[in-house]
């Protein structure tokens, strides 16, 4: 089954990426530019140049799945980031998608599991 949710971890690679890329081009950037495994389980966000193309790299159990998405009008804008950090939610990934663009935000605290 297909699926993403709250529960995995999203890295967004913060450079611009070659979309001719697929499988094995995409996991050897996680490997060699993110410093990550590419079958971790997390999921992988590239965009493009012209951020109107965007790309999810996620491993399952017995393969990878490419998620992609093609805009015909407008572009992806990833949140902004501090320097070295790769790391969003999931609600920053849906907003991203849907062209949603919040100035400023404060996350309520919500109870979470010590592991």
């Amino acid at each position: 089954m297909f699926g993403l949710g709250n529960s995995l971890v999203y890295q967004l690679y913060n450079k611009p990426c070659d979309m001719r890329k697929s499988f094995d081009g995409l996991s050897g950037i996680v490997r060699n530019e993110l410093g990550r495994d590419p079958v971790s389980g997390e999921v992988f966000i590239f965009l493009n140049r012209q951020h109107n193309l965007i790309k999810l790299l996620h491993w399952q159990p017995g393969g990878f799945v490419l998620y992609c998405k093609r805009l015909e009008q407008g572009t992806f804008t990833p949140p902004e980031m501090e320097a070295g950090n790769t790391v969003i939610k999931w609600a920053e990934l849906v907003l991203i998608i849907e062209g949603m663009q919040i100035r400023e935000y404060k996350q309520k605290r919500r109870f979470k599991l010590k592991k």
